[in-house]
């Protein structure tokens, strides 16, 4: 019922569309050092601070003020076709580091918008185990800007109460990628993942410019194209956890649902973000600052304001990386009763 009651919320906000910014019918990006334009518009990143360390930051930056990875970039490049989405990579391809957007990091109080960090656990920079045959994050990791797995309410698919953040896709593109890319991806399917009695979306999408973009639109495509990859990555999602001594993770129906589902998931998800700007539900203390939609009063900032007071890094400062601890540099492996094998200690399983 609640649910209801927030899309029907949300609803009030689409009949007025002309109040978002309309991106043009074809999206056309260009890199170039660390900058992206997208339909003209430039966004570009400001990274401080050594990798691998809980003092590193990354900004964004769009036409030269500051912006949020999370609530101003557009979910789609053209409203009129919900499969392709933008996507915002966070972690690159086999690397290690659990690097995402802090929603909690305010565009206010002088501090810029939720910038980019390495999460923390147990007061140190958080990792993951290589996991044989996986190493790190087999795939680009990151989420879609302006959605939100509401935690006010269970889902209807799941069961579950959202986990509070923007929803998570995993990318199967060819390229490496990097942390702070936008990129427009088209969306093949998804899992429903259970992480703690948390509704967890992990939407597994595609670039537009991999080679096989224009081939595949569902997840028995991919099969055809790449066999083997949707089973191995379902499989990694239910297991990379294990290494830091969590349990195995369920996936809600057990595969993934079809493009056409994950699609008016991510919808759905849209819509509760647009409540959570507008403030017609409980934000649970994350900030939803935004700089583009000036006719949300609790969540607006004037870019121009916001780039004058806030203390901003207006150049990078790229610190060498620190080097991950020893335990993150080797292969663990998964017994067949679920039990965590290190290769560096064969006596524990004497």
């Amino acid at each position: 019922m609640l649910a209801q009651q927030c899309l029907a919320g949300a609803a009030l906000l689409l009949a007025s569309t002309s109040a978002f910014p309309q991106p043009a019918r074809r999206q056309t990006s260009q890199v170039e050092n660390n900058s992206t334009t997208i339909n003209g518009t430039t966004y570009t990143l400001t990274e401080v601070g050594a990798r691998n360390t809980l003092d590193w930051r990354m900004w964004l930056e769009r036409d030269g003020n500051p912006a949020s990875f999370w609530h101003d970039i557009p979910t789609y490049p053209d409203e009129s076709n919900p499969s392709i989405i933008n996507f915002v990579v966070e972690i690159s391809r086999w690397t290690s580091g659990k690097i995402e957007i802090n929603r909690e990091e305010p565009l206010r109080r002088s501090k810029p918008p939720d910038p980019i960090f390495h999460d923390e656990e147990d007061g140190s920079p958080r990792f993951v185990q290589d996991i044989w045959p996986f190493k790190a994050y087999p795939f680009l990791y990151g989420s879609i800007p302006r959605t939100w797995e509401s935690p006010n309410f269970d889902h209807d698919f799941t069961g579950f109460p959202g986990d509070n953040d923007p929803m998570d896709a995993f990318d199967v593109s060819q390229d490496k990628g990097y942390t702070g890319q936008i990129k427009p991806v088209k969306i093949l399917g998804g899992l429903a993942v259970n992480d703690g009695g948390e509704t967890d979306w992990k939407m597994l999408v595609i670039g537009l410019e991999d080679p096989i973009a224009s081939r595949v639109d569902s997840v028995e495509d991919l099969e055809r194209y790449r066999p083997g990859v949707i089973a191995a990555y379902r499989e990694w999602f239910h297991i990379y956890k294990i290494a830091r001594g969590d349990e195995y993770i369920p996936i809600v129906g057990g595969s993934y649902v079809n493009a056409s589902f994950a699609a008016e998931t991510v919808q759905d998800s849209h819509r509760f973000w647009q409540a959570l700007v507008a403030g017609f539900v409980d934000s649970n203390e994350i900030s939803y600052n935004q700089t583009t939609m000036l006719q949300y009063n609790d969540s607006y900032i004037q870019p121009i304001e916001a780039a004058s007071k806030f203390d901003i890094p207006r150049e990078s400062d790229i610190q060498p990386a620190v080097e991950k601890p020893e335990k993150f540099q080797e292969y663990y492996y998964i017994g067949s009763d679920l039990e965590l094998i290190s290769s560096n200690n064969p006596s524990a399983q004497d």
